[in-house]
């Protein structure tokens, strides 16, 4: 983990309320994993005193991109910086997605902006000669991440809520067909999503599923225990423990969507 002073490389709004954040940060690139996240400190002063943790969205030598949504002051005030500035970053921090040896096929589904971590997984997997399948979905094909911003070679089959592109529906509805064809499935988006997934645990067989866990997290390294959650193996942390989990051991009945939907 390392406490960078990371200069904006860019800074722009690629979809409505929708930043992508590209920082030199090579002491965080070096080590950093896709699923993992960074704290980010936001403001100047002490009105905003806990730092912001946001998804590793992308990897490169000299830094990292952040893709985050404006939901509150703090995302507001990043969103605002411009190329040159300076912002204070910590990490990479959590357990991210590991890619087991003998995985081939991957299946990937996006529940809205969760595109963001999952970019990065497509990436090093593509560059390992994996095969890669991207499932995003959305309310609208407004909110529908570019896709000449993702990998080359990846094609994502879409699904939105008001038809007006791909499959009209929920991306929940279409997963089923792909599955045959996975050996790994990963997964970010919301809550519900992930409810409804559990919900078609038999649907997986024995393959194994991965989702990464959004929630407030106050300090990132597990001090203020803000982030605890049940699962089958005990309490954990989702900072620490996570931020990406087994479904299986998830108890989703306990787990209540952060007001924030953990952007803020």
């Amino acid at each position: 983990m390392k406490l960078v002073k990371a200069r904006i490389i860019s800074n722009s709004e690629i979809l409505p309320n929708i930043y992508l954040m590209r920082v030199k940060a090579a002491e965080i690139a070096a080590s950093a994993c896709p699923g993992q996240y960074v704290m980010v400190r936001c403001g100047a002063g002490q009105d905003m005193p806990l730092r912001r943790p946001l998804g590793i969205h992308r990897i490169y030598k000299d830094g990292i991109a952040l893709l985050f949504t404006v939901v509150g002051r703090g995302t507001a005030w990043l969103s605002q910086r411009k190329t040159g500035d300076i912002v204070d970053i910590f990490g990479p921090l959590g357990k991210g997605f590991a890619i087991h040896p003998s995985s081939r096929n991957l299946l990937l589904v996006a529940g809205g902006v969760g595109v963001a971590p999952l970019v990065a997984l497509a990436e090093k997997a593509t560059a390992e000669g994996l095969s890669v399948r991207l499932l995003i979905g959305e309310k609208s094909s407004s909110k529908i991440y570019p896709e000449r911003l993702l990998p080359s070679g990846i094609k994502p089959v879409i699904t939105t809520e008001d038809g007006s592109l791909g499959q009209k529906g929920m991306i929940t509805d279409i997963l089923t067909k792909f599955i045959p064809e996975a050996d790994r499935i990963f997964a970010c988006g919301p809550l519900p999503m992930y409810k409804a997934m559990a919900k078609m645990s038999r649907k997986f067989g024995n393959k194994p599923v991965y989702v990464l866990l959004e929630t407030v997290m106050g300090c990132g390294v597990g001090a203020c225990l803000s982030c605890s959650i049940e699962t089958r193996r005990g309490r954990k942390l989702v900072c620490k423990d996570g931020p990406v989990f087994e479904l299986s051991d998830i108890i989703w009945d306990k787990m209540v969507a952060p007001a924030s939907g953990g952007r803020y």
